[in-house]
C-alpha cells in the first residue's frame, strides 16, 4: 500500500473503532501508532510517539488548561451566576420576553470567566429556568434559551475549545480569545432579535397565557453593586490583563483562579470537601483534555507523513467546488458529527485534516477557528447527542420535562447560529479585526 492508502485506511479504522465505542483518544493512538508503523516502521512509530509525548505536553501554554478550568468550576459554586442574571433580571424584567434576554446577557457575562458551556448549562438551568417559568413562561421557552444562549461559554473568552484550537493551529491563544469576542456579541444579540421575534410572533411559543413582561425585583444600589463586583472584577482581571498586555494567557488564567478562589471563600462556598472535589474534577478535566491533545498530535503527525492532508487539498482545490466549497463541506461535516460526538472529539478529529487545506486554500487559521467553534458549539443542541441539552435535563431534576421539550425549544437558537456563521463567512472581519490590531 502507499502512504496515501495507508493514511486513508487510518482515518476509516479511526472511524469504525469511536463507532464501536473505543475511546477517542485511545482510537486516535491506536491507529496513528499502526500508520506510522506501515510507512516507516515499528522503530520510527515508536520513537515518534514518544516525541509527541515530550513536544505535547512540556509547553508552558498548557498550564492554562487546569487554570481557566478551575476558574470557571469555582466561579460555579460561589453563586456568581444567581447574581449575574438578578441583575440583568432588574434590566431587562419589564422588557416583553425580558426574562429571556436577561439570561441571554447573563450567559454571554457568564461565559467570560467560566470558558465551559457544560457550566453556564447547570448553573443557569437552575437559576434562569425556574423564575421565567414562575412568571409564565413556557417551559419549552425557558429551557431552549438557557440551551441556546449556554453555547456562548465556548466563544466568549477564555474558551477551553479555543484553547485546544490554537494549540492544533499553533495559533496565538490570545489572539483566538480576541477573536472570539466579536462573534460572540453577535451570537448574543441573534439570540436577543431571536427572542423578540418569538415574542411577537410566536406568543404561544413563549408565555403559557400569562403576562409578557414581569416586575422586576427592587435592588437598591448597594444590592446591584454587591450583586455586580465580583464578576466584573473577575473580568476586569483576566481579560483586562490579557488584552492589555499586561498578563499572558497562563499567568491571566492564575489570575482569575485565585480570584475566583477569593470570592467563593469570602461567600463561604467553599468548604474543605468542595475544594477537594473541585480540584479532583479540574485534575479529571485537565488529563482528558491533554490526553485527547497528545493523541491528535500523534494522528496530525501521522497523516502529514502518510500525504493525505496535501493530496486532499490538491483535490479540493483543484476541483469545480474550489475553496468555499471545501468550506461548505467542512461546516456542514462538523454539523452533522455534533449530533453524534462530543465537541473536542469532532476538532481532534476534523483539524489534522481541514487545517492544512485550509491554509492552502488562503484562508485566515483564525477566522477558520472561529468559523470551526462556532460550528462546533451547534452540536450542543442538535439531536441526539445535544450535550447542553442532556446537561440541563439532568440538573432540572423535573420527571415531567422531557428532552424532546428541550430540543424543540433550541430549534430557533440552532437557525440563529446559522445564520451567524453564514455573516462571520460573508464578513470575515467581524472575527479578524481584534485579533489582527
Amino acid at each position: 500500500m502507499s502512504p496515501i492508502e495507508i493514511g486513508a485506511a487510518a482515518i476509516a479504522a479511526l472511524l469504525v473503532l469511536i463507532y464501536l465505542g473505543m475511546p477517542i483518544g485511545v482510537s486516535m493512538l491506536a491507529v496513528s501508532f499502526v500508520g506510522v508503523a506501515a510507512i516507516r516502521g515499528e522503530g520510527v512509530s515508536l520513537r515518534m510517539m514518544g516525541a509527541v509525548a515530550n513536544d505535547s505536553l512540556r509547553e508552558y501554554l498548557f498550564a492554562v488548561v487546569p487554570l481557566f478550568v478551575l476558574m470557571g468550576l469555582l466561579v460555579t459554586v460561589s453563586r456568581v451566576g444567581k447574581d449575574t442574571f438578578d441583575v440583568f433580571q432588574y434590566v431587562f424584567g419589564r422588557i416583553s420576553a425580558g426574562l429571556g434576554m436577561a439570561t441571554v446577557f447573563a450567559n454571554a457575562v457568564f461565559a467570560a470567566i467560566t470558558g465551559i458551556s457544560i457550566a453556564s448549562a447547570t448553573v443557569f438551568s437552575r437559576v434562569a429556568v425556574p423564575e421565567m417559568v414562575r412568571h409564565g413562561y413556557t417551559r419549552k421557552f425557558a429551557t431552549g434559551v438557557v440551551a441556546g444562549s449556554s453555547v456562548l461559554g465556548m466563544l466568549i473568552p477564555p474558551s477551553l475549545l479555543m484553547i485546544v484550537y490554537a494549540v492544533l493551529a499553533e495559533e496565538s491563544v490570545g489572539r483566538m480569545f480576541l477573536a472570539g469576542l466579536g462573534p460572540g456579541v453577535l451570537l448574543a444579540f441573534a439570540f436577543c432579535v431571536t427572542i423578540m421575534l418569538l415574542a411577537r410572533f410566536r406568543k404561544d411559543f413563549v408565555f403559557d397565557g400569562h403576562a409578557d413582561s414581569v416586575e422586576a425585583p427592587p435592588l437598591s444600589l448597594v444590592d446591584l453593586t454587591r450583586k455586580s463586583l465580583p464578576i466584573v472584577s473577575l473580568i476586569l482581571v483576566v481579560l483586562g490583563g490579557l488584552y492589555g498586555g499586561f498578563l499572558n494567557p497562563t499567568e491571566a488564567g492564575a489570575a482569575g483562579a485565585f480570584g475566583a478562589l477569593v470570592i467563593a471563600a469570602l461567600r463561604r462556598s467553599l468548604g474543605g470537601r468542595t475544594l477537594w472535589r473541585l480540584l479532583v474534577e479540574t485534575g479529571q478535566i485537565t488529563v482528558s483534555v491533554l490526553f485527547l491533545i497528545l493523541a491528535a498530535t500523534f494522528f496530525s503527525r501521522m497523516l502529514a507523513l502518510s500525504g493525505v492532508p496535501t493530496g486532499l487539498a490538491e483535490l479540493f482545490l483543484g476541483s469545480p467546488l474550489g475553496p468555499y466549497g471545501f468550506l461548505l463541506l467542512y461546516l456542514a461535516l462538523i454539523i452533522a458529527l455534533g449530533c453524534l460526538i462530543d465537541s473536542i472529539s469532532i476538532m481532534l478529529i476534523l483539524l489534522p485534516i481541514a487545517l492544512p487545506i485550509a491554509e492552502a486554500a488562503g484562508f485566515d487559521l483564525i477566522w477558520f477557528g472561529v468559523l470551526t467553534v462556532v460550528a462546533v458549539e451547534v452540536g450542543l443542541l442538535t439531536p441526539p447527542f445535544g450535550l447542553s441539552v442532556y446537561v440541563i435535563k439532568s440538573a432540572m431534576d423535573d420527571p415531567d420535562l422531557k428532552v424532546g421539550e428541550i430540543f424543540r425549544g433550541a430549534w430557533p437558537f440552532v437557525l440563529a447560529m446559522l445564520v451567524s456563521i453564514a455573516l462571520i463567512v460573508v464578513f470575515p472581519s467581524i472575527a479578524t479585526w481584534l485579533a489582527r490590531l
